[in-house]
């Protein structure tokens, strides 16, 4: 989706290292120093925010370990400088405020997008009305309680790292003692209040959460958070939780569904409905039976532009569109809504819907730090690493798409294509949680690159996240802004297909990059690089002591010799012959873009032409048509692109 530039927190509607230490005597340690970091000056600048911890951990005689296990997964340890989480989440151990977390827009809300982007039917234009009033869930206020229980002001619970770590210490003594436990010196009793402590209502979230939690405990953490603070985590790799304990904790029993999600997560069968209505319309997405009809190529990453129960609230409804699956902010719920088999309706290209799984996150993109949880990316991680084991998708940025590297199909579709989950999304964080770090293949002088800026220290300037014009939050940022010459004073690169002026705004991806993305080289200058880009030369800034961009190794196409330039596609579909009778063909025009000769832009899959036919209810007309015609997905701007394998020569790049 393409960001509002509102504030979602107040408009209605609508470098971890892992430890390797041993398992510690508890018995043998003062509960203070359970967990404890290496000593610090008490003073020190840097170590405020773990001499909190302790501190905490002492006055609410719950272990240190487990206390900061917990804020890692709440937020890495990170204060967001005292804004709210997407869930109205502060601080380091994200307690959250509902008066901050009720924002209700919704996903495809400017409806200039036919989210199923096809026109062999006719677009989508759904209406939504905004979620009716609900009771706020618990999950939704436990700053209040925090308040309550330590007698600290929610301003100063919402502000004060101090103060919000004793909040959160605060809390899981009392769940503790809710379920009857002693407050043990132990980690391994504390198993059902760190589930109690996750705010969801189900065994089976509790128990993913709190599984999450131990995971951390067991490896150990240690980073430098946003405001500098060093916090370490030690490692206890032999323990092991009392996980009985969460028997007696009261929680709902999911309902059971047959849902495709790895046991590791928390998993919930909330179906999209496959309903007719009116005349000839049905929605919200058309049954298939991928893989065996089409190979799944691509997961596409989204944000909700929305909460959570609102969001639940339109995917249930007909006359709306669909995706396979939303991941929960404040503790990783996944809900699940149309198997991998059928075919959703979310990203506005039916060649990519036909050939993707699309997977939304509780967010919001023009909201920098209406920030994501830690324990939203690892569910989303460990949900991406079992459907891509499953369908065999490569763990990489040409087949791990976010909703803004979709091409528009058609010149018409490009200016209204979505651009989310925008540049706060963290990818070089989520590609490690995925098993797959981004890093360096190849030598310095390599003709291709990997963009891998170091998200906290890269501050790009974005304007249009609260109001048009107006600068954004300085936030991290996973983008690379690039200009018509090595000069920050240049021209930005401009994207004809989107028919503006390119600018710093939020949503407009005309001169951006991405972390994971990869380009040919086409120049250097100093501290300066310049790729193939929409056809255009751009520069981007890549110093040799903070790099942007480290050199790759891959395939590239280039126009085969005595072409001037081959014009570039925005789907792969089947050539005219190809159709059987009954099917009509579907056009295979180019987009405005070409690829002049001597350019050079990086392979992902060689591919045969294909097309899903259902534009029916009912699935006996419903067809899927492979052609002669290969293509090529290429990274060709900040989306992806395809070019015909019969016009380009494909080269090796990289040494």
């Amino acid at each position: 989706m393409r960001g509002s530039a509102t504030d979602p927190t107040s408009t209605p509607g609508h470098r971890h290292r892992r430890r390797t230490a041993g398992p510690l005597a508890c018995a043998a340690l003062l509960l203070p120093l359970l967990g404890a970091a290496p000593s610090h000056a008490a003073g020190s600048s840097t170590t405020r925010l773990q001499q909190a911890f302790t501190t905490a951990a002492a006055d609410h005689h719950v272990p240190q370990s487990v206390l900061l296990a917990v804020s890692y997964l709440q937020s890495r340890w990170d204060q967001h400088g005292g804004a709210p989480s997407v869930t109205g989440g502060y601080g380091p151990m994200h307690l959250t405020d509902a008066r901050t977390a009720m924002a209700a827009t919704e996903h495809f809300a400017g409806g200039t997008e036919d989210a199923r982007g096809d026109a062999a039917r006719a677009a989508t234009r759904p209406v939504v009305a905004a979620p009716a009033d609900q009771a706020v869930p618990a999950r939704l206020r436990t700053l209040p309680k925090a308040a309550e229980l330590t007698g600290i002001p929610a301003g100063r619970l919402r502000t004060d790292p101090a103060a919000n770590v004793a909040g959160g210490a605060a809390l899981l003594a009392a769940a503790q003692k809710e379920l009857g436990e002693p407050l043990s010196a132990d980690p391994a009793d504390w198993y059902g209040a760190v589930a109690r402590f996750s705010g969801a209502d189900d065994t089976a979230t509790a128990a993913a959460y709190a599984d999450e939690v131990y995971d951390v405990l067991r490896t150990g953490e240690e980073r430098t958070t946003d405001d500098g603070q060093l916090v370490t985590l030690a490692a206890q790799p032999g323990l092991t939780a009392d996980t009985a304990q969460l028997r007696r904790a009261g929680l709902r029993t999911l309902p059971a569904g047959d849902t495709e999600c790895p046991r590791s997560v928390s998993c919930e069968w909330i179906p999209a409905p496959y309903a007719q209505f009116g005349d000839d319309d049905y929605g919200n997405h058309d049954l298939g039976d991928r893989p065996a009809s089409q190979r799944i190529r691509y997961i596409v990453i989204h944000d909700t532009e929305g909460a959570w129960d609102g969001v639940l609230n339109l995917v249930q409804d007909p006359t709306y569109v669909s995706w396979n699956y939303t991941i929960r902010s404040t503790d990783g719920l996944i809900a699940q809504h149309v198997k991998a088999k059928d075919v959703a309706w979310h990203a506005g290209n039916w060649d990519v819907n036909s050939r993707s799984v699309g997977i939304e996150h509780e967010g919001f993109l023009a909201s920098p730090d209406a920030w994501y949880t830690e324990a939203m990316y690892r569910s989303s991680a460990r949900l991406v690493r079992y459907l891509a084991a499953r369908y065999g998708v490569p763990l990489d940025r040409q087949h791990i798409l976010g909703h803004d590297n979709v091409p528009g199909p058609t010149t018409s579709t490009i200016p209204n294509m979505h651009t989310d989950p925008g540049p706060y999304w963290d990818w070089r964080h989520y590609f490690r949680l995925l098993g797959h770090p981004l890093r360096q293949t190849a030598g310095k002088k390599s003709a291709m690159v990997t963009i891998l800026p170091d998200y906290a220290a890269n501050r790009p300037v974005y304007t249009g996240c609260t109001a048009k014009g107006e600068p954004c939050a300085a936030h991290g940022s996973s983008e690379v802004r690039l200009y018509s010459d090595h000069d920050v004073n240049a021209p930005l690169i401009k994207d004809i297909g989107l028919r503006t002026d390119p600018t710093n705004g939020v949503n407009d991806l005309s001169s951006r990059v991405s972390t994971g993305q990869q380009y040919a080289v086409a120049d250097r200058w100093g501290d300066w690089t310049a790729v193939w880009y929409l056809g255009q030369k751009a520069w981007f800034e890549n110093p040799r002591e903070e790099p942007t961009a480290v050199p790759a190794r891959g395939l590239v196409v280039t126009p085969k010799d005595g072409l001037a330039s081959i014009p570039v596609y925005g789907r792969a579909y089947p050539e005219k012959e190809a159709y059987p009778a009954g099917v009509p063909a579907q056009s295979v025009v180019p987009l405005p873009y070409t690829i002049p000769a001597g350019q050079r832009y990086v392979a992902g899959d060689e591919m045969p032409g294909e097309y899903y036919y259902a534009v029916t209810f009912t699935t006996d007309s419903h067809r899927v048509v492979v052609g002669k015609d290969l293509y090529y997905e290429i990274q060709y701007g900040h989306r992806i692109a395809f070019v015909r394998a019969a016009d380009v020569t494909l080269r090796g790049a990289g040494r």
